[in-house]
C-alpha cells in the first residue's frame, strides 16, 4: 500500500488527517508532519525523514502538501530527486486526502498513479453557492434529474436486459453525506444515487439540501418508495447503476416486497432515540428493527455492515444476538 505523508505549515496536516478519520476511517500508513514556527528547514527535514522511516513501504510514498513553493514543499521537493517512484501534489484539501485513500484501495496502486488521479477531484471539490458566483467554465453544482426517464424514451422500451442494476443499497439515518458522497461513491461508481424515503420526498427542503450535496458527476435523486417500485419494474433502467440509500431498514422491506431486487444492505447508520439499544458504535434498534432485518434476512438478503470500506465489517449474527439480549433485559 502506497504510504501518504500529509505536510504543512501549522498543524493544518494534522488537522485535515484527523478530519479524513472521520469521513473514511482510521488509514494506516498515513503520516502528517508539521512546520512550526520555532522550526528550520533542516528541522522539518529529519522530521519527513522520520516520519518516511515509519511507513511499511518506503519505495511508494506520495506526499500531499499545502503551498507550493513553501518549506514543506522545498524539502520535500528536495527528497524527491534521489526517490522516482515517489511523487508530490499540492494545494492539499479534504477531499483530495479522501480520494488519495479510496484511490490506494487498489493495491496494485503506485504513487505516481494516484497523484495523477488526484487532481481533477481535488479541483472539482471547491465550489461556490450561490452558483452564480462560479467563474464561466468552472463545474456547476449537480442538479435534480427526473428518476424516471422522459421524452426521449418511450415507455416500454427495453435497455439492456430491462432490469436496473442496484450496485449498493444502504441504510443511513442521515442518508446522503460525507462519508456517503466520498467513500462508497468512489468504492461504487455508480450512474446515480437514488434516496428513497416518503418523508424525504415531500419535504422540499430536505430535499434540496440532499441534491445539493450530490458528488461531483453523479445524480442524485430523492423519490418516494413507491415510485422506486415503479422504476425497479421499468425496462428503460436496464442501463442504469444504482446506489440506493434509505432512513430505515423498514423502508427497504416495503420496497422488497414491492419488487425491488436488493441482494445486500450496507448497515452504515442506525440513530438512537428513545426505546433503542445500542449494538454497534453507529447502530442502535428497537424490535420493530429487529424483526424487520429478520424479515429481510429470510428473503436471502445479507448483510454488510460497516460505516466505510475502509472499516472491518462486523458480524450480523453477533448484532442481533446483542439486540434481542438488551432488548430484553429492557423488559
Amino acid at each position: 500500500m502506497v504510504g501518504i505523508v500529509l505536510a504543512s505549515h501549522g498543524d493544518l496536516s494534522v488537522g485535515i488527517r484527523q478530519t479524513a478519520s472521520m469521513v473514511f476511517g482510521d488509514q494506516p500508513d498515513v503520516v502528517a508532519v508539521s512546520l512550526q514556527p520555532s522550526m528550520g528547514p533542516d528541522d522539518l527535514r529529519v522530521q519527513i525523514e522520520e516520519q518516511v522511516a515509519t511507513l511499511s513501504d518506503q519505495e511508494q510514498v506520495l506526499f500531499l502538501v499545502d503551498l507550493w513553493g513553501g518549506t514543506p514543499f522545498n524539502q520535500i521537493n528536495g527528497l524527491l530527486d534521489g526517490h522516482p517512484t515517489w511523487a508530490a501534489v499540492t494545494g492539499m484539501n479534504l477531499p483530495m486526502v479522501i480520494t488519495a485513500y479510496t484511490l490506494r484501495m487498489n493495491p496494485e496502486a503506485t504513487a505516481h498513479e494516484i497523484a495523477t488521479g488526484l487532481i481533477g477531484e481535488s479541483r472539482d471539490g471547491v465550489r461556490v453557492k450561490p452558483e452564480s458566483l462560479e467563474p464561466a467554465g468552472a463545474p456547476a453544482a449537480a442538479a435534480a434529474a427526473p428518476a424516471v426517464p422522459t421524452g426521449a424514451i418511450p415507455p416500454g422500451t427495453v435497455l439492456g436486459d430491462g432490469h436496473i442494476k442496484i450496485a449498493h443499497c444502504r441504510v443511513d439515518t442521515r442518508l446522503l453525506h460525507g462519508q456517503v458522497a466520498t467513500t462508497w461513491t468512489k468504492q461504487v461508481s455508480p450512474d446515480r444515487i437514488i434516496v428513497v424515503s416518503d418523508g424525504v420526498a415531500h419535504d422540499e427542503l430536505r430535499k434540496t439540501m440532499i441534491v445539493q450535496a450530490a458528488p461531483p458527476g453523479v445524480k442524485v435523486h430523492v423519490i418516494p418508495i413507491q415510485k422506486m417500485i415503479d422504476v425497479a419494474h421499468d425496462p428503460r433502467f436496464g442501463t442504469t447503476k444504482v446506489m440506493l440509500l434509505f432512513e430505515n431498514p423498514q423502508d427497504v422491506l416495503t420496497a422488497v416486497e414491492g419488487g425491488v431486487d436488493i441482494k445486500n444492505i450496507n448497515l452504515g447508520s442506525m440513530a438512537h432515540s428513545v426505546g433503542k439499544v445500542v449494538v454497534t458504535n453507529a447502530i442502535a434498534m428497537d424490535q420493530h428493527d429487529v424483526d424487520t432485518l429478520e424479515a429481510l434476512a429470510a428473503r436471502g438478503i445479507s448483510f454488510d455492515i460497516r460505516k466505510v470500506p475502509a472499516d472491518s465489517p462486523e458480524s450480523f449474527d453477533a448484532m442481533m444476538a446483542k439486540a434481542k439480549a438488551e432488548l430484553a433485559q429492557q423488559g
